[in-house]
């Protein structure tokens, strides 16, 4: 009975994805034909293109979505620590605060945020993107940093303060090592929040920044199966890749920490 479950989840799962596919290599697939009679690679080599520019779109957006990650967990960082071992007053209220960008609608805080950008000069540009894709990925990076500080404790820290460690050592050596796997967990999270980011992109972008969500929605709107199924290819190989390398770096250091258990 378990096998057959297991067996059924993974059908469920893969077969949306194999039919993704067959479409995407394909002119049509009209009825009642089971596998497509008319092959053709049409819509991958429109992306690959020189001239279309959506391969080297793709590439702007892994390296702004990397960016994004970056400044993210660079943020989280401190505010999680500070979070899980400072005591003051708001401590829950500011826990709470921290989760509004999930709670309320993203469209909503950027049409707020956009008139601040505006002001400041920096709509329309790369820079306000990427400020606006740091908003949402905040409470993934300190929510999930927050859970691995509270559980692995500050009582390594203090014994390396103790021996004569500065802080700056106290974090590479410590601090860092003692957090990787959430760092990893939490930026990869927040690599496929901005990675997916259509609206907010196209508003603060003003349409001059375009990323490769803003190429795949007007695709998948068209009624083009074809294209939208081969965009939406990459855009899941894309997800893919960086969750199975989070996995292996995840897996690698436990595997790697466990030695000095046996």
């Amino acid at each position: 009975m378990k096998g057959f479950l297991k067996n059924f989840i993974i059908l469920v799962l893969i077969l949306p994805l194999l039919i993704m596919f067959l479409w995407s290599i394909v002119n049509s697939w009209p009825w009642p034909y089971i596998l497509p009679q008319d092959i053709s690679f049409r819509a991958f080599l429109y992306i690959f293109e020189p001239s279309t520019k959506i391969f080297r779109i793709l590439i702007n957006s892994i390296l702004l979505s990397a960016i994004v990650t970056f400044f993210t967990l660079l943020i989280s960082l401190p505010a999680a620590k500070a979070l899980a071992f400072y005591d003051f007053k708001g401590k829950s209220l500011v826990k709470v605060l921290l989760l509004l960008p999930l709670i309320v609608p993203i469209l909503s805080v950027a049409m707020g945020i956009h008139l601040s950008f505006i002001r400041l000069g920096i709509a329309n540009t790369y820079l306000g993107v990427i400020l606006i894709h740091v908003i949402p990925g905040i409470p993934y990076g300190v929510k999930i940093l927050l859970n691995v500080f509270e559980l692995n404790g500050n009582k390594m820290e203090f014994q390396a303060r103790t021996l004569g460690a500065s802080k700056l050592q106290v974090l590479r050596y410590i601090t860092l090592p003692m957090i990787m796997p959430g760092l990893i967990v939490a930026g990869s999270i927040i690599y496929i929040s901005s990675f997916t980011q259509y609206f907010i992109t196209f508003l603060i972008g003003g349409g001059k920044i375009v990323t490769y969500s803003m190429v795949l929605f007007p695709f998948i709107e068209s009624g083009d199966r074809t294209m939208a199924s081969a965009l939406s290819v990459i855009f899941v190989i894309n997800i893919g890749i960086v969750l199975y390398i989070s996995e292996k770096l995840v897996g690698n250091i436990y595997k790697n920490s466990s030695k000095y258990f046996v």
